[in-house]
């Protein structure tokens, strides 16, 4: 099967999940609003289901990163070549969102929500490979080295993330798909804004 339909069949479940709590959160909380005046509700509801969800994550990237090490000395050279496949992802960490932060006004959803960030960054072990390993004849095996490898990818693929935009890719995906959720769940609009 193809890894990139697998990762987007994942997708699609997970924000029907979150489309489900939000939208039975919002549901509950408009149910609570006074006799059909305009007005901010009591949004206690909204927030516990937004909470639930912890964290959303709106992006993934994912990189392919060579990685080279040499450590030299005058009495041989120890050597090593990965290819390292990373993912990263980025999303909003909704545990920090509070009463606040969520109102409704007429059929207009308000959300102020903590900006975007990186949320897990790993190395797919299955695609990432040493493809050579050498150990000068004088030199003894070092057994760090292929660690250090691993640490400088990931390092690497996060900086390579951030300069590709994934923070600003992942606000503007986030104001897209709880915008479609809100309007799901019968309001007009959906207001995001960044703190």
């Amino acid at each position: 099967m193809n890894p990139r339909l697998l990762w987007a069949g994942l997708l699609a479940v997970g924000l029907a999940v979150i489309g489900l709590v939000f939208g039975a959160g919002v549901l509950v909380a408009r149910s609570m609003r006074p006799g059909g005046r305009s007005g901010i509700a009591d949004t206690a509801a909204v927030v516990t289901q937004v909470q639930a969800l912890s964290q959303l994550v709106t992006v993934q990237y994912v990189f392919e990163k060579v990685v080279v090490l040499d450590d030299v000395k005058w009495y041989g050279q120890n050597r090593l070549l990965m290819i390292a496949h990373g993912v990263v992802k980025a999303g909003v960490d909704l545990r920090k969102v509070t009463k606040s932060d969520v109102s409704i006004d007429g059929d207009r959803l308000r959300l102020r929500l903590p900006r975007p960030q990186l949320v897990d960054t790993y190395l797919d072990e299955s695609r990432t490979e040493v493809l050579e390993r050498s150990t000068g004849i004088l030199r003894q095996f070092d057994q760090q080295m292929e660690q250090d490898a691993r640490r400088q990818a990931l390092e690497s693929i996060r900086k390579a993330a951030r300069a590709a935009g994934i923070l600003r890719d992942a606000e503007e995906r986030t104001r897209l798909q709880l915008n479609a959720l809100g309007v799901a769940a019968g309001f007009r609009a959906v207001d995001v804004e960044f703190r």
